[in-house]
Formats: C-alpha cells, sequence, structure tokens
C-alpha cells in the first residue's frame, strides 16, 4: 500500500489507520524543510519512508514496486495566494498526480484513492425562491468591499437559500487550488478509463484536528485560528464570520480512507466515484472561532470585515453518497473535536 504525502496532516493519520486495519503502508513524501524541518514525524518511526518527490518519475517506479494500491495525499494545499503561485500548484498536485497514475499504470496498479476536495464545487448549492436551484457566479469585489457578502441570484437580484452540495454538482473551481484538485480527478479519470482502473475521489470539506501546520497562509481556517491563540492573539474571522462550512475531524478522514479502499474492490473497472468527505453538521467559520478559543481558553475572536477574492460564502455537504457507497459516516461532534484540537500539538 502506497501512501503518497504520507508524511502530512492527512496522510499521516491515513498512514496510522491503515497500519490498524491490518495494511503494511510506505510512506512517499518529500519532506520539504518548509514543512517538515524536524524530517518525517514521529508517528511514523518503524514505517518505510521514501524521501521522494511525486515528480520524480524514476523515484515514483522505483517506490511503486510490490504496491497494490495508492493512497494519493500529496498536494500543495491552500488557495494560493496570488497568481504567481499558479506554477508550483501546477507542477506539484497535477504534474505529481499525471506521474504518480503513469508510474501506478507501469506497474500494474488499479485501485487509487485520490484526496480531492470541496473547493472543486466552488459555492455550494443555492435556492431562489422564485427561480429555484441556481449557481451563482463570483461575488464582486465591489459588493465585498462593501460588505454585501451573500451571493444573489443572477437573474433577480434575490436572497438564495444555501443547500447541501452533492457529488453530482457542477464543477466550478474559483482558485488555483481548487483548479488543480479538478485537473487532478479528470486525469484520474482518464487514466481509469484507459487502464481499467478504479477510483474513489475523497472530496474532503473542512478538515481540522492534531498535526495542522501552524503559522502558514496555506493552512486551513482552523488551524489559522489555532496559531493565533497560541501566540496569544485573538482569531481574525473573515468577512462577517456567518460562512458556513462543513468541519470534518481528520480521524474521520482517516477512516473515510479506509473505507474508501475497501470499496474500491466492489466497483466495475473504469469506474470513478467521487464522494463527499463531511460531518454532515454544517458551521459557521465564526462557530469555529468561538468554539476553539472558549475551549483554548483565549482571546475572544475577533470579526475583521476582509475579504480573499477566492473564497466562497457557503458550502454544506451532502454525506449521503458517502455512507451509502462506502459504508462511511464520521462519528466525531464539532464540539468535542475542537476541544480536543484547542490542545493537540500543531506540526512546526
Amino acid at each position: 500500500m502506497l501512501v503518497t504525502g504520507g508524511a502530512g496532516f492527512i496522510g499521516s493519520h491515513v498512514v496510522e489507520a491503515l497500519a490498524r486495519a491490518g495494511h503494511d503502508p510506505v510512506v512517499v513524501d518529500s519532506l520539504a524543510p518548509d514543512l517538515h524541518p524536524a524530517g518525517a514525524p514521529a508517528v511514523l518511526d518503524g514505517y518505510e519512508v521514501v524521501r521522494a518527490d511525486v515528480r520524480d518519475a524514476d523515484a515514483m517506479s522505483a517506490a511503486f514496486r510490490g504496491v497494490d494500491a495508492v493512497v494519493h495525499q500529496a498536494a500543495r494545499v491552500g488557495l494560493g495566494l496570488n497568481v504567481a503561485d499558479l506554477p508550483a500548484y501546477a507542477a506539484d498536485n497535477d504534474l505529481g498526480t499525471a506521474v504518480v497514475l503513469a508510474s501506478a499504470a507501469a506497474h500494474g496498479v488499479r485501485r487509487l484513492v485520490l484526496a480531492s476536495s470541496m473547493v472543486v464545487y466552488g459555492e455550494g448549492s443555492y435556492r431562489c425562491a422564485r427561480h429555484g436551484t441556481t449557481a451563482p457566479g463570483p461575488r464582486a469585489a465591489s459588493d465585498l468591499s462593501a460588505g454585501r457578502f451573500e451571493p444573489t441570484c443572477p437573474r433577480c437580484g434575490q436572497a438564495l437559500e444555501p443547500g447541501r452540495v452533492d457529488e453530482d454538482a457542477r464543477l466550478d473551481p474559483r482558485s488555483v487550488y481548487a483548479a488543480t484538485k479538478v485537473a487532478q480527478e479528470h486525469l484520474a479519470a482518464a487514466w481509469a478509463r484507459d487502464t481499467g482502473a478504479r477510483v474513489v475521489a475523497l472530496r474532503y470539506h473542512n478538515v481540522y484536528g492534531p498535526r495542522m501546520p501552524r503559522d502558514t497562509p496555506y493552512a486551513g481556517v482552523a488551524s489559522l485560528f489555532r496559531s493565533a491563540l497560541e501566540r496569544g492573539e485573538a482569531p481574525r474571522v473573515f468577512e462577517d464570520g456567518a460562512q458556513l462550512r462543513d468541519f470534518v475531524h481528520v480521524t474521520d478522514v482517516a477512516a473515510a480512507n479506509l473505507a474508501a479502499l475497501r470499496a474500491l474492490s466492489t466497483l466495475p473497472d473504469g469506474t470513478v466515484l467521487p464522494c463527499n468527505v463531511a460531518s454532515g453538521e454544517p458551521r459557521s467559520i465564526g462557530d469555529m472561532a468561538r468554539t476553539l478559543a472558549t475551549a483554548f481558553g483565549g482571546p475572544a475572536p475577533v470579526v475583521t470585515g476582509d475579504y480573499r477574492l477566492g473564497d466562497v460564502r457557503h458550502v454544506l455537504a451532502s454525506p449521503a453518497r458517502a455512507a451509502a457507497r462506502l459504508g462511511f459516516v464520521a462519528t466525531v461532534p464539532f464540539t468535542e473535536g475542537v476541544t480536543r484540537f484547542a490542545r493537540a500539538p500543531l506540526r512546526g
């Protein structure tokens, strides 16, 4: 069992879950000094760890020897700060995925669990009282600057009601990172069609938990809030804090990977099955900041009104397909998970 990015935040939890289930995971990770200043985390002691970049075809070909499946977690994460990030994201995420897939094909590996993301959807699902289900376009900078954060119906301009997004929703990437995650899914689909392979693409929603990286603009909001609290600072919440997300604990995400791996054996050849990985318990970003600050015992969050053009307003997940097709249901309640995360170690 090959796990790319297995030394990372999510990947290391996946490795542990696979080992507990009786698998023999081999970790491939670049162990980039900016992400892993101390090298591989101690939790990987006793596992085979191959230091390699997924873009290195020779290294990946060697890593695939004796492997029967791959769990592809390796990726450059975050929205991307500006267009100057495009080459790095495309190289790490898309070229890296292409090399992984080509190496898998060369070694007869036909089972893939792909770490995708909810960012492929852009905005979530919305309904207009007058026009029904609708897909709002990107929010204008002028509206955001004026504090008009909610998307409106593109036909009548009225307020929209957010709903749960499922895997059949159109893909509408709105950031550098999102565009590369869509490309990863498309590359995996082409590989599956050409080779008869089977793919489960796990669209992670907002993952949080121990070993999140600290103090990086590319981390998720939970890590940014927690890092601020550790510095004795108030978490800074963008917009008005009412943005809705589905926060899912990293141990549940690891369990979803294990469930996806089991499900691959039941899928027809050439199948690509995208599945949301979510708790099914939507919360606002403001809720996350307040709950985390209370559990940590730090200063209350500050709602700044600031915004980023690559951000979307609401993404509420439907977990139904993962439950039906993978047998996966998240088990860590929001308040319990955030309370545990408040004192869990971050990755330096």
